[in-house]
């Protein structure tokens, strides 16, 4: 997963390996082995999970501002993430800085994982059915709304047993796949990760956002470094609405869009959800230094017509 980013031209320049020592004593983690060499088994563990994801899009997007040079981004380029990866979004909104940005992703995964030890509880994705639906069968089985994807994309969590009994009865037309997942994210169920975040968080300078950040509660641009921080440490309790984050990209005028590492999952929702608005060809994973190229000819191509 960062191997890539530690090697090349582009690492050299930017100090990668460096960096990421860096951010391995500061989160207590060997995030270089378990970037690197570690198995699947030990890096599911949501604890590592989430700091290994913050670092390795900031250890991205470092090396593509570098390839970028004195251009860089578009200063009214918006910029959202998915869960954990808000953290890394408001760090290259500006609002707060790199290391602490990984810091605090560090504590969000440790309390997620002891939150997640109290319960048996868990996530299943919903894939078609109607909306409505869905979500009525879920409120039936006391069970939570925690991601919002995109149309015909839901993502249940909450108890097993409610889960199970999801999958037997399943709403009508909807398929239900079960996650892969420590605990039941973005629900109650976090209450004690979101109290120990909000104390850490406090702790941070965070500074209004120098670009436009989309936030996760409801897709609304952030322009306040406080109300950045609440909402952030809010959405650990808080469902994910990406489906509103792209419906924010699509009354914005975007017409282009860059997944920093590790890319891909959000970068085909957007492809399916703003068909019609955004090219397929003007949507970009950055999966390792290989892509940067890529990236840089699509940022001078679109970044004079609109953001």
């Amino acid at each position: 997963m960062l191997t890539p980013w530690l090697e090349g031209r582009w690492a050299e320049q930017t100090d990668a390996g460096t960096t990421l020592a860096r951010w391995s004593e500061s989160t207590g983690l060997d995030l270089a082995r378990l970037g690197t060499t570690a198995d699947a088994e030990e890096i599911k563990d949501t604890a590592v999970t989430q700091p290994l994801i913050v670092a390795a899009s900031l250890l991205a997007y470092q090396q593509l501002h570098a390839a970028l040079g004195d251009s860089g981004l578009p200063s009214d380029a918006p910029t959202a993430g998915h869960s954990i990866g808000e953290l890394a979004a408001a760090a290259i909104a500006g609002a707060l800085s790199a290391d602490a940005a990984v810091e605090l992703a560090a504590v969000r995964g440790r309390e997620m994982a002891a939150a997640c030890a109290q319960e048996s509880t868990g996530m299943s994705a919903l894939l078609g059915g109607q909306e409505d639906e869905v979500l009525a069968r879920l409120d039936e089985l006391d069970l939570y709304p925690a991601n919002r994807n995109a149309a015909g994309q839901i993502v249940a969590a909450g108890p097993i047993a409610a889960l199970e009994q999801l999958k037997a009865e399943p709403p009508r037309g909807a398929r239900v796949i079960p996650l892969k997942v420590a605990g039941a994210f973005h629900t109650r169920f976090m209450a004690p990760a979101e109290d120990a975040l909000r104390g850490y968080a406090e702790k941070v300078d965070f500074a209004d956002p120098s670009r436009p950040i989309l936030s996760n509660a409801d897709g609304a641009t952030v322009t306040d470094g406080s109300d950045l921080r609440d909402r952030l440490v809010a959405q650990v309790t808080l469902p994910v609405r990406w489906d509103l984050c792209m419906a924010s990209l699509r009354e914005l005028g975007v017409t282009s869009v860059i997944e920093l590492a590790p890319a891909g999952t959000l970068s085909g929702l957007v492809k399916r959800e703003l068909k019609g608005t955004i090219a397929s060809g003007a949507i970009l994973p950055l999966k390792s230094p290989d892509d940067l190229d890529k990236v840089a000819d699509l940022i001078a191509e679109h970044a004079g017509s609109a953001s």
